[in-house]
């Protein structure tokens, strides 16, 4: 065992845990006051679901031996329960049991993701069921294309991205962004608009949002640098390339809020560092960090205007994970076939460094894959939970608002701001006439008692 790489996946692993509760908050403040809390639970829902899959199947089908020599899915019952990773294994610089700890938060929060594009309009329990059945049927075997590595004495067979196509993604690009960014696309559509749509509710609380967008900045160092699974040259090259990129995005989204809206915004500003960690996790480990620089400035410039397309087009993906998750993924992982340096730690040659179109090529091929399959599975897993379970929550439960009627709680206490704001005017005139009266009669009561000697 390598003492200080454990030691740095252990922090990582932690990192990125703080990710979870971050992502909560992100989504959170973004939406209404009627609904934050659900999206909340929606989060965290589906991160205890698919925790509990990954360790029965998911773990195994993921990096077990692929099924034939297509590499199209693990063996699901190679590590079926994680029994076989409380053993030490001797050939390995790092413990089983920690790495299947720290690709079970890659799982958890790419379908966590998903949750933001279909907050206000689906039912709770369906919404868990989808989780894990999602988990299974696409993230798993997107997982296994991308993720899991042939041995080299050619025992086990991996992924076909990885090991066939010989695609560069370094921490997710595809497997978590792209997979959970058109999946939320293909649940929007499926699902149909809000009520309403496209007016939409003020987001609750932005402070909760960069919160939240500030712990999964933190996060993202541990997913992206985790990645490298050792302490060193690696781990400290994705670092500095992740934080480039994070704030080049940021730059440019405000640069294109303030052109087109004349107001650069603190959400534009957490937006545009989440696009550039989306973009940059694909490439981290590819680029330079001025190419990491260039990665994030296209990022945050595209992803905003990509965010307004949806009202042209018709789809109402309430928390832009399509504008950020889908849009960044798919340009991080083809930049890789631009800007790739050979000096980089994935040691690959991108088209701007003379090596020509076939990474290029090579990447889109993957980007489309992994659009195409969970498109068309996303899409059939929604429709048939709708009509067995009922996905989609009834008109009146939407108008009436999430939180109260499904989970019985509220974010805030607003009930006298609410009842307030709904009284007509004459009414409010009397409650001012009532708390003047009081104010007179307690200053009354205070001149008497000095009159008489009792105060």
């Amino acid at each position: 065992m390598d003492a200080a790489s454990t030691a740095w996946l252990l922090a990582a692993f932690m990192g990125v845990s703080l990710m979870v509760p971050g992502l909560a908050l992100f989504y959170g403040g973004m939406t209404g006051v009627r609904s934050m809390l659900n999206v909340i639970m929606m989060v965290l829902g589906a991160c205890a679901v698919v925790a509990v899959v990954w360790t029965v199947v998911g773990y195994s089908a993921v990096f077990g031996d692929s099924y034939g020599h297509l590499g199209l899915l693990g063996d699901v019952t190679e590590h079926a329960g994680l029994a076989d990773v409380l053993r030490e294994d001797k050939d390995a610089a790092i413990p089983p049991a920690l790495f299947a700890a720290f690709q079970a938060l890659f799982a958890v929060i790419t379908v966590a993701i998903i949750a933001g594009a279909v907050v206000d309009r689906v039912r709770f329990g369906p919404w868990l069921v989808f989780s894990g059945v999602w988990a299974l049927l696409v993230y798993l075997p997107v997982a296994h294309w991308v993720f899991a590595l042939s041995a080299e004495d050619g025992s086990t067979v991996g992924g076909w991205i990885l090991n066939r196509l010989g695609a560069i993604d370094y921490a997710g690009g595809t497997a978590v962004h792209i997979n959970s960014g058109v999946a939320g696309l293909a649940a929007v559509v499926a699902l149909g608009a809000r009520l309403g749509w496209p007016s939409q509710p003020r987001p609750t609380s932005i402070p909760f949002t960069v919160l939240g967008g500030g712990m999964l900045f933190f996060g993202w160092f541990g997913f992206n640098g985790g990645s490298a699974l050792a302490a060193g040259n690696s781990a400290s090259v994705v670092v500095l390339t992740t934080m480039n990129a994070s704030f080049a995005s940021l730059l440019a989204w405000l640069l294109v809020e303030r052109v087109m809206d004349r107001h650069a915004t603190a959400l534009g500003a957490v937006s545009g560092l989440i696009a550039g960690l989306v973009a940059i996790t694909p490439a981290c480990g590819a680029v330079s960090p001025m190419g990491a620089l260039v990665v994030g400035a296209v990022a945050g410039a595209v992803c905003p205007l990509a965010i307004r397309l949806k009202y042209k087009l018709g789809y109402d993906d309430a928390l832009d994970v399509v504008g950020v998750h889908l849009v960044g993924g798919v340009l991080g992982t083809l930049m890789v076939g631009l800007f790739a340096t050979p000096d980089a730690p994935n040691a690959a040659t991108g088209l701007f460094y003379g090596g020509g179109l076939r990474l290029l090529g090579v990447q889109t091929v993957a980007v489309l894959a992994v659009l195409a399959y969970s498109f068309a599975v996303t899409w059939l897993i929604v429709k048939a939970i709708d009509r067995t379970m009922g996905m989609r929550l009834d008109a009146e439960t939407e108008r009436a608002g999430v939180d109260i009627t499904v989970h019985g709680e509220a974010a805030w206490n607003l009930d006298g701001a609410l009842h307030r704001l709904a009284a007509s005017p004459a009414e409010r005139a009397r409650e001012v006439v009532r708390s003047a009266e009081e104010l007179a009669s307690a200053a009354t009561r205070r001149s008497d008692a000095r009159d008489d000697g009792t105060e």
